[in-house]
C-alpha cells in the first residue's frame, strides 16, 4: 500500500507507526451553512480511503473534527440574529443528514472544538512557556520565526507564502506570518483564559483535537488542498513546537472542485449544496461521480459529467441483471482481482480501479452470451465484492433502476416476446407501442442478428 505524502512530494509505503492501527485525522466542517458538493468530494474521497484500508485488513482509527467556534460562525449567527450554538447545532444535523444520504461511514470520533477548550488553553500555555508564542494587547500569537521549518509542507519560504496568501495586516504581530492562537473577545462564543475572555484561533483547535484523539504523532492527516496553507502549515508548526516530536507522518490533500470549469462561488450563482445536487441525481450517482477522478486531481462538476457518471454506473448495474449473486461466492483468482487491488494500493487510483471493474463487466457479459450462468454469477459476486469499499453496487439492481414489481425482468422479457410476435405478424403499430412503453420506463431495446436485447437507459 503506497500513499502520496504531500509533505515529501512522493509516494510512500504505508507502515502504521504503532505497527497495528492506522491513526487518521481529517479536518472536518466549519458549521455555519449547508454542506456543498466541494465538501462532498473531499469527505467522500477520505470515506473510500478508510473503507479500502479496512477492507484490506488494516485497523483504522478515523477521526473527523467539527469546528463549531470560528469568526465565520460568529458573523453568521449575528447576521441571522440567532445564538451561535443554535446555529452550529442546526448545521451539524444538516451535515450529518447530507453525509448519511451520500452513504458515508461515520468517523470513530467526531470531536467538537467547543468540547476541547481546556486542551486548547493548555496547549497555548505550553507554547508561551517555550517561547513559541507571545501575548499582544489584543490576542495571543504564534511566532513563526521560532520554527525554522515553517513552510516545509508548502515547500516555499515564508516570504513567498505571505505574498501568495491573504494575510490580514496586524500591527501587533512581530512577523506578518504569525497567527492567532487565542482571540480576546467578550461577545459571542467565549471562555475564560489566562489571557482574558475569548475564543481559540482556528489552527490551534485542530492540533488540540487531533493530539487528544490520536497522540502527539499519528499516521495520516488529511483535508482539502485549500487547507495546505495556512491551516496545515500552522498546525505542524504549533504541534511540533509544543511537543518536540514529529506531528503527522503523512499528509493527504484532495484536489479542488470546480463548477462548469469555474471556482464555486455564491457571487457567480454556481454554488451547489449537497441537498440541491441530490434533488437532481440519485445519491449513488453523485457518489460515483465525485470519487471517479483521482482524489488528488482537480474535478469539474457539470450536469453533463454527472450524466456520464450515471451511464457508467448503469453499465455496472446492468451487467448484474438476471444474476443470482447468492448462489456463488466471489472469486479469489488473482488474474481477476489483482488489477483492482493494485490500482487501489497505488495511492487509491480509483480511475484505474474502475477500469478493472469494467473489464469484469465484459467477462460477465461474455459468460452470459455463452450461457455460462455459474461463471457469470461468480464474476457478478466478485464485481459487487470489489466495489464495496468504493460504496457502489450495494443495491439490488431492481432497486437501483427502480424497476420494481410492476416491471420485473420476466415482464420485460414477456413484452419483448410480444413485440417480436407483432413484428412477425407485421403489426408494426403494436411493435412500436411496446417499444415506446418500455422506453418510457427506461428500458432500451437493441435488435441484433442474434435477437433482441435490452438495457436500462
Amino acid at each position: 500500500m503506497k500513499i502520496f505524502n504531500s509533505q515529501t512530494g512522493k509516494k510512500e509505503k504505508l507502515v502504521p507507526l504503532d505497527g497495528e492501527q492506522v491513526r487518521m485525522y481529517i479536518c472536518g466542517m466549519t458549521v455555519y451553512d449547508d454542506t456543498h458538493i466541494g465538501h462532498a468530494r473531499t469527505f467522500l474521497c477520505f470515506d473510500l480511503i478508510v473503507r479500502y484500508l479496512r477492507n484490506a485488513g488494516y485497523k483504522v482509527n478515523y477521526i473527523r473534527n467539527i469546528t463549531d467556534v470560528d469568526d465565520k460562525i460568529i458573523a453568521r449567527a449575528k447576521e441571522l440574529n440567532v445564538d451561535a450554538t443554535e446555529l452550529t447545532d442546526k448545521y451539524i444535523a444538516s451535515m450529518q443528514e447530507d453525509f448519511n444520504d451520500l452513504g458515508m461511514i461515520s468517523p470513530d470520533l467526531e470531536p467538537r472544538a467547543t468540547d476541547n477548550i481546556e486542551s486548547i488553553i493548555s496547549l497555548i500555555e505550553g507554547l508561551i512557556g517555550k517561547g513559541h508564542a507571545y501575548i499582544g494587547n489584543k490576542d495571543v500569537y504564534f511566532s513563526t520565526d521560532s520554527f525554522k521549518e515553517y513552510g516545509k509542507l508548502s515547500n516555499r519560504n515564508t516570504e513567498d507564502l505571505i505574498a501568495g496568501a491573504r494575510i490580514d495586516v496586524d500591527e501587533e504581530k512581530k512577523n506578518p506570518a504569525d497567527f492567532v492562537l487565542w482571540k480576546k473577545a467578550e461577545e459571542g462564543l467565549s471562555w475564560d483564559s489566562p489571557w482574558g475572555r475569548g475564543r481559540p484561533g482556528w489552527h490551534i483547535e485542530c492540533s488540540a483535537m487531533s493530539m487528544d484523539a490520536l497522540g502527539n504523532n499519528f499516521d495520516i492527516h488529511g483535508g482539502g488542498i485549500d487547507l495546505k496553507f495556512p491551516h496545515h502549515e500552522n498546525e505542524i508548526a504549533q504541534s511540533v513546537c509544543a511537543t518536540g516530536e514529529k506531528f503527522a507522518k503523512c499528509w493527504m490533500h484532495t484536489g479542488p472542485l470546480r463548477i462548469d470549469k469555474e471556482k464555486m462561488s455564491k457571487s457567480l450563482d454556481n454554488f451547489i449544496t449537497i441537498k440541491e445536487a441530490l434533488k437532481e441525481f440519485p445519491s449513488e450517482v453523485i457518489r460515483f461521480f465525485l470519487i471517479s477522478n483521482h482524489y488528488r486531481s482537480p474535478l469539474n462538476y457539470s450536469e453533463e459529467g454527472v450524466h456520464e457518471a450515471k451511464s457508467a454506473l448503469d453499465r455496472l448495474y446492468t451487467s448484474l441483471i438476471d444474476l443470482d449473486l447468492r448462489k456463488e461466492k466471489h472469486s479469489n483468482d488473482a488474474d481477476i482481482i489483482s488489477p483492482f487491488k493494485e490500482a487501489m494500493e497505488d495511492d487509491f487510483n480509483v480511475p484505474s480501479a474502475l477500469a478493472a471493474l469494467f473489464e469484469i463487466v465484459k467477462s460477465i457479459n461474455l459468460a452470459k452470451e455463452n450461457g455460462d450462468i455459474k461463471e457469470a454469477n461468480v464474476l457478478g459476486a466478485t464485481l459487487v465484492h470489489l466495489s464495496e469499499p468504493l460504496g457502489i453496487l450495494q443495491q439490488k439492481t431492481e432497486d437501483y433502476f427502480q424497476i420494481g414489481a410492476t416491471l420485473s425482468n420476466e415482464k420485460i422479457e414477456s413484452m419483448i416476446n410480444e413485440r417480436n410476435q407483432a413484428r412477425e405478424d407485421k403489426d408494426f403499430e403494436l411493435s412500436d407501442k411496446i417499444r415506446d412503453s418500455l422506453l418510457e420506463k427506461g428500458i432500451v431495446l437493441e435488435d441484433t442478428d442474434k435477437g433482441t436485447t435490452w438495457k436500462v437507459q
